[in-house]
Order: C-alpha cells, then sequence, then structure tokens
C-alpha cells in the first residue's frame, strides 16, 4: 500500500515544521490551499517555497485542491458537515480530480505531504484529497508538526522511501 502524508503548521513555527518534513524524508510539499497567504510567519508561498527549497524539498502549488471560500467558512464556524459537503463536491469536479490524479503520479516517484494551516486533519480539506488518494492505492499518515523529535523516536513506525524523483 502506498502512503501520502498530511500535515497542518497551526500551532508551530517555520523551523520546527521543516524539521518535522525533513526528518521524515518529505521531498516534495502540497499546497492545497486555496489562498496560499498566511499571516504566520514564513508559510505564505514565496516564503516557504524557498524555505522548502533551502532543505532539499520541492513546493508543489495546487490551489486547485483548496478549500473554497464557503467550505471554509463552514469550517470557521464549526459546521463540519456542510464544510465536508461542501468541499467534497469542489474536489469532485474532473479539474479538481485530474489534479489529484497528478499529485497520486507525482507521489508514486517522491514522498508527498499535504500541507493546509488546520493542526487536526479532521478539520481540514486535506484528510479529503488523501481519501480521493485512495482511489489510487493510498493511505494516509499524519503528520503534527509542534514536536519533531517524536518522528525521531519513533522512526521505525515511518513508511518506507518512495524511489527518488527522477
Amino acid at each position: 500500500m502506498k502512503s501520502v502524508f498530511t500535515i497542518g503548521y497551526e500551532g508551530t513555527d517555520i523551523g520546527r515544521f521543516l524539521r518535522t518534513l525533513q526528518i521524515v524524508g518529505v521531498e516534495a510539499v502540497a499546497d492545497v490551499r486555496a489562498v496560499p497567504l498566511s499571516r504566520k510567519k514564513g508559510f505564505s508561498k514565496n516564503a516557504l517555497k524557498t524555505s522548502l527549497e533551502e532543505v532539499g524539498i520541492k513546493y508543489l502549488p495546487l490551489s486547485t485542491l483548496g478549500d473554497p471560500k464557503p467550505g471554509r467558512e463552514a469550517a470557521k464556524a464549526g459546521d463540519f458537515a456542510t464544510f465536508r459537503q461542501i468541499y467534497s463536491a469542489h474536489v469532485d469536479r474532473p479539474e479538481s480530480m485530474s489534479v489529484v490524479a497528478e499529485l497520486a503520479k507525482t507521489a508514486e516517484r517522491a514522498k508527498v505531504c499535504l500541507l493546509c494551516f488546520e493542526r487536526d486533519p479532521k478539520t481540514c480539506h486535506r484528510l479529503i484529497v488523501g481519501e480521493r488518494m485512495a482511489s489510487y492505492g493510498y493511505t494516509m499518515s499524519h503528520l503534527y508538526a509542534d514536536d519533531p523529535e517524536r518522528y525521531v523516536r519513533n522512526i521505525g513506525r515511518l513508511m518506507p522511501s518512495p524511489p527518488a524523483l527522477v
């Protein structure tokens, strides 16, 4: 079974975030935010891309897979059933599913991590993107960037690396 990681940057900083990705061996970060801007230092698109590239991680901007505004508003209000309904309809559109298919191909060649803000994947659309990748044979592993050393302590439990990018 193939696996894809997910991660949110809520509650962490860019240093711990990058360290987590490095420890786990992530090779590409798929930014699935509709609006890849952040008030949190280091997490807006250009700064994030630069930081990732400095540690050898590829940045994949996939705003097509971002949550539309009504979905973000429902999630912010805590109405996760409505959020899930809105985002599922969005991601199931042909143009979104073609991006999911491309992401699945990329994940065959590199260890990919889906990125968004929310710490808890259950309240984030990246979980739904990961679910759509299941039809390509993927399972999800959720990362938490607040304590990168937990992955050092548990390195033996992490998924094996796919072949390197060509």
